[in-house]
């Protein structure tokens, strides 16, 4: 896979030149509670915790995890190498490495009952991460551990969620189109064993590798909505399960992962290249939100979309029809990069492209999320079993605005 592991390297020389004069950001170093900080609303700007896993450096547009650089990660890793570091905190051996991965095959299987849940639920009428956030639900109930919540116990529900997820999003979208769930292949990678429960067909190495950098890229991203959902209901020793099913369904909205699946839909809107500039103007003058563009902690490019942007070149260049959806991307990204990017820094996040390799995949974009969530999972996790390790629930307060002392009225006098 030469030439992915070119594209990865020229992505990561590009970012590094373009942004090695920014400065670095704020959010580092040792913290001493109490802390001094300015809140937005939304919680913007809050330090909820500290953490070791995971750093977004905003102004540079890069991505850390336990202290690699995810540009190098994705060249030279895997994704159940990068969920062991992720975990535990450091690369594994080789012989920790064939330990986790055994164990995550021991977990590659799903309890037939869930399967009958999937079965029977409305599923062409139901949005997958509803199905998946269903799903997962059920597994908890199925798992006679699941009430520990000691970081032991929930470390080994953890390695089980990693290895099933991926096995649930291709059942479902299998059965969204009347097929039956295929068996896992023990010899499989995670990557390759949600391609095929997918499809159902044994994926070729480059797709596969492509699939492995897209399950790092999205692994983990800092205090997002869904880590932190999945942080502030495991904090109340609640369990595991019921802390991903949280997460699930926070990634599941429009302003988080979903946005993928609207970039896709923005770009068939569209419809062809020669559309964009005219169909940007009136997005503009009717204040309507460019779907992938943007992030609340990146003034620089996304680096995840920096690798993605040239995979999805790579994977649609032999599809006219799928080459045009690429160029329409381009072109849009050129648009809003032109109209806005100078002047509010707003650029491709990695939504914008992370939807384009998947449909180059054959994956349809209702399965885009799910896709996310396959990855994520060891992201939500790594950071509640940290938190966990010494935890304090979750507990904000609220400015309260209404009146304080409005006298009772009897019914009659109403």
């Amino acid at each position: 896979m030469d030439e992915i592991r070119e594209l990865i390297q020229a992505a990561a020389a590009t970012a590094r030149k373009e942004t090695s004069e920014e400065p670095e950001p704020a959010f580092t170093g040792s913290v001493a509670y109490p802390v001094d900080c300015s809140v937005d609303r939304g919680l913007a700007g809050a330090i909820a915790a500290d953490t070791k896993i995971g750093y977004v450096n905003g102004s540079k547009g890069w991505l850390i995890y336990r202290g690699y650089d995810v540009f190098d990660l994705s060249e030279h890793s895997t994704f159940e190498e990068t969920s062991f570091l992720l975990l535990n905190g450091h690369l594994p051996t080789s012989a920790e490495l064939a330990a986790f991965e055994e164990k995550l095959r021991s977990y590659s299987q799903l309890p037939p009952s869930v399967i009958q849940v999937l079965r029977e639920m409305p599923i062409n009428e139901t949005h997958p991460m509803s199905a998946l956030r269903t799903a997962v639900s059920f597994l908890g109930n199925w798992d006679p551990t699941a009430d520990t919540t000691t970081v032991e116990a929930e470390t080994e529900v953890a390695i089980r969620l990693i290895a099933q997820i991926p096995l649930l999003v291709g059942a479902i979208a299998r059965l969204r189109h009347g097929k039956d769930p295929v068996d896992p292949k023990p010899n499989h990678t995670l990557a390759q064993g949600l391609l095929y429960a997918m499809n159902g067909e044994e994926p070729d190495a480059k797709t596969a590798r492509v699939m492995d950098v897209a399950l790092i890229l999205h692994a983990d991203h800092g205090m997002n909505a869904s880590t932190f959902t999945t942080m502030v209901v495991n904090s109340s020793l609640s369990d595991m399960y019921g802390s991903i099913v949280a997460g699930i369904a926070s990634l599941k909205g429009p302003l988080h992962g979903g946005a993928n699946e609207q970039v896709l839909y923005t770009l068939e809107e569209i419809g062809n290249p020669d559309n964009v500039e005219a169909w940007f103007t009136k997005a503009r003058e009717q204040k309507r939100k460019v779907m992938g563009f943007g992030h609340r902690v990146y003034k620089a490019y996304d680096p995840r979309a920096r690798i993605l942007g040239p995979l999805a070149a790579k994977l649609t260049s032999a599809d006219p029809e799928m080459k045009a959806l690429y160029e329409t991307a381009i072109r849009l990204e050129k648009a809003v990069t032109e109209g806005l990017g100078t002047e509010k820094k707003i650029f491709p996040n990695v939504d914008f492209y992370s939807g384009i390799v998947y449909r180059a995949m054959g994956i349809e974009t209702a399965i885009f999320t799910p896709i996310f969530a396959a990855s994520r999972i060891s992201g939500w996790t790594a950071r509640a079993l940290e938190y966990l390790g010494d935890n304090r629930i979750f507990r904000p307060r609220a400015v309260y605005t209404g009146p304080t002392s409005v006298d009772y009225v009897p019914m009659s006098e109403r």
